[in-house]
């Protein structure tokens, strides 16, 4: 793989999961209607502090089995497995009827690092999808370039973070809708496709060798 195509599946995949709507995303409503952006900088970088401490210990651990063909079929089935979960679970949640409600739930919280810390740490679709599909990330970028592959493929995949979750606070606080949710309807609706593309791939790939 090269590093046009690796870039290209690490943001993709990042973009897929960090444009969903979550815990931390409507903490960032909440607050970046109070705060700004600054808000959204803040719990970017506590995300940061929980993610980038998850993605070493999962590539210390990885880096020594990394080449042995079981963990690459374990590793591939259950991150393409979860991948088609996600992704069918974001369709269908563009397609709901209570999508609008989520965005009026109100999260109140003082010490934003520490909230951000908190809605990023114990998210169980978080650390699942570290586990299966982001493993399978980290596998790849092993496989590119070691450690310092995984430390290029987790600069591919945070800086995505930062723009989405300042860019959500700044027009909260502008007080305009961040794209409209019809449309962000349907971007969900796409990456959810995406997601379920990738999952395939990842079945389809660690199975063939």
């Amino acid at each position: 793989m090269d590093i046009f195509n690796f870039a290209g599946t690490v943001v993709l995949i990042t973009a897929s999961g960090a444009l969903a709507p979550g815990p931390l995303f409507f903490a960032t409503i909440s607050h970046g209607s109070r705060f700004g952006a600054k808000s959204g900088l803040i719990f970017s970088i506590s995300h940061t502090m929980v993610e980038f401490a998850i993605v070493l210990l999962l590539a210390f651990g990885l880096l020594s089995v990394s080449s042995e063909p079981l963990v690459q079929l374990a590793v591939g089935v259950a991150g393409g497995v979860m991948l088609l979960f996600f992704g069918s679970k974001q369709i269908y949640e563009s397609v709901s009827s209570s999508f609008e409600e989520r965005f009026s739930r109100p999260i109140t919280q003082r010490n934003l690092v520490f909230l951000g810390i908190f809605l990023t740490g114990l998210n169980p679709f978080f650390l699942v999808w570290w586990l299966t599909a982001g493993a399978q990330l980290i596998l790849l970028a092993l496989e590119f370039g070691s450690i310092p592959g995984v430390l290029l493929m987790y600069a591919f995949h945070v800086w995505m973070d930062y723009l989405w979750l300042t860019s959500i606070a700044h027009f909260s606080e502008k007080g305009r809708s961040i794209i409209g949710l019809r449309p962000y309807r349907i971007m969900m609706a796409i990456f959810g496709a995406l997601l379920i593309y990738f999952g395939l791939s990842f079945i389809v790939d660690s199975t063939s060798l």
